[in-house]
């Protein structure tokens, strides 16, 4: 019956084993793994794997600014949208929500800002507004969707990349 159960050993086992000067695996080799690499390399869903790895979190600055979206495209779209009573802002997820905003030029108006942010890394397309509007309806004074000028978006985008650089060069990076 012995003789079956050695049959389930082959010589790998007996190669991993045999590593080291005293036929133990040396620190090193458990250090770096099997292969002798030191970092992962190619798993579940990209690099780091499905939760991130540890050298990734390092890299992130090791929870340093708590904000896991490009700081000044965060910054700058607080900024610029700050006139605007906030509901929701997602440092994490990167999306900023404002209640609506009713200015008093126009008190049959009201507008509600939300900005996504979209990258780690300060680019034009790293940033989106959606601007929702809505008008009293002439009957009955109720809140109506209405159409948003498509240029209103783009200029608050750009007001934030604007702002994002002027926060970069302030910030000398």
């Amino acid at each position: 019956m012995t003789g079956g159960l050695t049959a389930c050993t082959d010589d790998t086992t007996n190669y991993e084993r045999a590593t080291g000067p005293s036929g133990n695996r040396s620190k090193a080799d458990v250090r770096t793994g099997l292969g002798g690499r030191s970092q992962e390399q190619g798993s579940l869903f990209g690099p780091g794997g499905l939760f991130g790895s540890k050298s990734d979190k390092k890299e992130d600055g090791g929870g340093g600014s708590g904000v896991a979206v490009n700081a000044y495209l965060w910054r700058a779209s607080l900024d610029t949208i700050n006139f605007i009573p906030l509901v929701s802002a997602d440092p994490f997820g990167g999306v900023i929500i404002t209640d609506w905003y009713t200015p008093s030029e126009t008190p049959n108006e009201r507008m509600k800002v939300q900005v996504t942010i979209l990258d780690r890394e300060l680019r034009a397309d790293g940033v989106r507004v959606s601007v929702f509007k809505q008008q009293t309806s002439p009957r009955g004074g109720n809140w109506v969707d209405a159409q948003v000028d498509p240029r209103t978006n783009i200029d608050i985008e750009n007001a934030i990349l604007t702002r994002a650089r002027q926060l970069r060069i302030a910030g000398g990076s």
